[in-house]
């Protein structure tokens, strides 16, 4: 075990250097000028701790524009259920750095969502994820509903982001910053295989993809 763990410190090390060494020199004034003056996020993103996700990468962005919050599922307990890390995150981001939008963000092939569907047994070796899935219960409940027969990952995955975004809304900051009109909320879905994002249109009701809406071209090809 322990020289498994040295391999994978190993591997760290060396990712540690090949950013010293190639990403570091790229973007240097960047990382200097995030050192050197306040953050200034105008995103909050709320997304699923999957390894496989990048947020920075997804929406090429620098450092100090997006400040992320991860967790099981991209869950967002309703204010007051389930205080801890994600309210905090929330309140910081909306009264202390004072960003303008907020983004509920799922994903394909998300374990979490596929748990949330399996037998209800199948979580009992993992009692605490158990008891932080119940924070998807109603949009099970919905999904169910929308599918005829079973309920599909693609129906439960976008149901959950829908869920999340009203949770949020009931957040003190957040209720208080979409009053004034400082505040606008989205719910996405990536898309890991094909790099592409869905966004929940109110109007037409359903998930769009960007690709649908982008006002520049996309290079279809690479994203394929």
């Amino acid at each position: 075990m322990a020289e498994k763990n040295d391999h994978t410190l190993d591997k760290l090390r060396e990712g540690i250097l090949q950013f010293q060494r190639e990403t570091y020199p790229a973007r240097q004034a960047e990382y200097e000028y995030a050192a050197t003056h306040p953050q200034k996020p105008h995103t909050l993103l709320i997304t699923c701790a999957d390894s496989r996700i990048d947020p920075e990468a997804l929406t090429a962005s620098s450092p100090g524009e997006i400040f992320v919050a991860r967790n099981v599922g991209n869950m967002v307990p309703a204010y007051g259920e389930m205080m801890g890390g994600v309210s905090a995150v929330i309140e910081y981001a909306i009264d202390a750095l004072q960003v303008s939008h907020a983004v509920v963000c799922g994903h394909t092939d998300c374990g979490a969502m596929k748990g949330i569907l399996a037998d209800a047994g199948s979580l009992d070796a993992m009692p605490t994820v158990k008891s932080w899935l119940r924070n998807a219960d109603a949009a099970k409940r919905v999904a169910s509903t929308v599918d005829d027969g079973p309920t599909s990952l693609k129906t439960m995955t976008e149901q959950n982001v829908l869920l999340q975004m009203q949770h949020l809304r009931t957040h003190p900051s957040v209720a208080g910053a979409l009053a004034r009109g400082a505040l606008s909320i989205s719910g996405w879905v990536y898309d890991i295989a094909s790099g592409d994002v869905r966004i929940f249109d109110e109007a037409e009701n359903k998930f769009v993809s960007v690709r649908d809406t982008a006002t520049a071209p996309v290079n279809q090809e690479k994203l394929a």
